[in-house]
């Protein structure tokens, strides 16, 4: 087919998948099921209709850039001061906790008759877990997590993919090479992820100085800009031998944790670009899979997945936490809620291009454990949360919401407060409320009605309030309404 047809055609079949992708997703909630997996059943139903598709280098190098663009959203939506409260947590089980989960499944694969140097690279390649998938379930189910269960695993799943890659590549190595992998692997562990988090914390600061200054022509430029500053970053750090990923993580959370231009329109934009990537390696993925060796190892890849969420999963977790004084609830749903994504199936195929000896294998039984593990842990995360008594009431999500738009840092800032019933502000007129000198209450949302504040307006329970402060008068406000809302 020449052109201009044979691209006109292309295109059309990738906007009537990433469409019947999107639409799909709207009944993962309702299953429990994560929306990634969606897409790869359409990916994998678009291949059995005819689409061919089996390039494997395409694919690891369109995931890594759609892993670079999810990394940087999760750092631009991660507050430093969780980082701060749930770091050593999330740290072991991100290294440590890793490597035990490989080690451990590699131990499963072995049972199953597996080579050693098979058995350790495919336990390497699904030992981490994927924050995507984790809280698109989370959020398709509405549960609201008591706050440090929430932040030690969104943190862990930003932090545990660079030791996957590591111990990946490592463990690749020794099999192309025909070698037992050494103790030098923990030296270069953390060789590179020392390198990744410098690299990353000194771009994400070098990107605040630049940002600050730049004086760009259009607001959507600025997204641009630091797509480009997050490739920059993940390609230093990979050449200066350290872990790509942490770098683009660690420089999404210096960059969100300091004054942006066009902040909400830029975040915005990354969370737009986070799950388009998504979508379209998902479907990718779907794509590469080729059912009839699937059949093949369906027993085998349902005897893996069984072992990673009842045993190596768990036992790894509860050697990490439990020192940490970790309640026994809390390690259950941290050990249950480690949902294997598509970073393990971008992860399988490096063996393939490396060449390794049974990479095809691998590749299939990683993908079917992923499969399998995702619906049975995704359709069980609200049961569990609830049976353990983790979920807390959540404010429910304002109508409307009131932005500013700058291109330059301002010195005050909106906030946003949902007045519960046992509230101090609830019931009270606006004009009898002890405001600071430098604050007002800008905007009232009550249910499907923008209320304008005036000195007789009464605040009423489950109104959503946007406050106008200074920076020096924010903890008078707090102190009127409490905690601003999140999100």
């Amino acid at each position: 087919m020449s052109e201009p047809f044979s691209t006109a055609v292309a295109l059309a079949l990738i906007g009537v998948l990433l469409g019947l992708s999107v639409l799909a997703s709207r009944g993962s909630g309702r299953f429990g099921v994560p929306v990634a997996l969606l897409f790869l059943g359409v990916g994998m139903a678009a291949g059995l209709a005819g689409i061919a598709f089996d390039d494997h280098r395409a694919a690891f190098r369109l995931g890594t850039v759609a892993l670079v663009l999810i990394l940087l959203d999760g750092g631009l939506s991660t507050p430093v001061a969780s980082v701060r409260r749930v770091f050593a947590p999330a740290a072991i089980l991100a290294t440590a906790g890793v490597a035990g989960t490989a080690l451990l499944a590699a131990v499963g694969g072995r049972m199953l008759r597996l080579p050693w140097g098979a058995a350790l690279l495919f336990g390497a390649i699904v030992s981490s877990t994927d924050a995507a998938a984790v809280f698109s379930v989370l959020r398709g189910a509405r549960i609201q997590l008591r706050r440090r269960v929430a932040q030690v695993l969104e943190l862990e799943s930003g932090l545990n993919d660079p030791m996957a890659v590591i111990l990946t590549v490592a463990f690749t190595t020794a099999l192309v090479e025909g070698h037992a992998p050494g103790i030098s692997i923990v030296g270069g562990a953390a060789i590179q992820l020392a390198v990744g988090g410098a690299v990353g914390i000194g771009a994400g600061r070098a990107g605040r100085w630049v940002l600050a200054r730049a004086r760009l022509s259009a607001g959507g430029l600025y997204p641009v800009l630091t797509l480009g500053l997050a490739l920059a970053t993940f390609g230093a750090a990979t050449i200066l031998h350290g872990s790509g990923f942490l770098a683009v993580y660690a420089l999404g959370v210096v960059l969100g944790n300091g004054p942006l231009p066009y902040r909400t329109g830029l975040v915005r934009v990354h969370d737009a670009m986070a799950w388009f990537a998504q979508v379209s390696m998902f479907l990718l993925l779907g794509l590469l899979a080729d059912s009839g060796r699937l059949v093949e190892v369906a027993l085998p890849g349902v005897a893996l997945a069984l072992l990673l969420a009842f045993v190596a999963r768990p036992v790894a977790v509860a050697a990490c936490l439990a020192p940490l004084r970790f309640a026994p609830r809390e390690v259950t749903f941290v050990a249950w809620v480690g949902l294997r994504g598509a970073v393990p199936i971008i992860l399988a195929t490096y063996p393939v291009l490396a060449g390794a000896p049974g990479a095809r294998r691998i590749f299939d039984l990683v993908f079917f454990a992923v499969v399998v593990s995702t619906l049975l842990q995704g359709a069980t995360i609200r049961w569990l949360a609830r049976r353990l008594d983790l979920e807390v009431a959540g404010t429910p999500a304002p109508r409307a919401v009131l932005e500013i738009v700058s291109r330059e840092p301002l010195a005050g800032e909106v906030l946003s407060f949902y007045v519960e019933a046992a509230s101090a502000a609830a019931g009270s007129v606006i004009a009898d409320l002890p405001f600071p000198e430098g604050a007002t209450i800008m905007l009232v949302v009550r249910g499907h009605e923008l209320v304008p504040p005036r000195g007789q307006t009464v605040l009423q329970p489950g109104d959503h309030v946007y406050v106008f402060t200074r920076p020096e008068e924010k903890g008078l406000v707090l102190l009127l309404f409490g905690r601003e809302e999140e999100g």
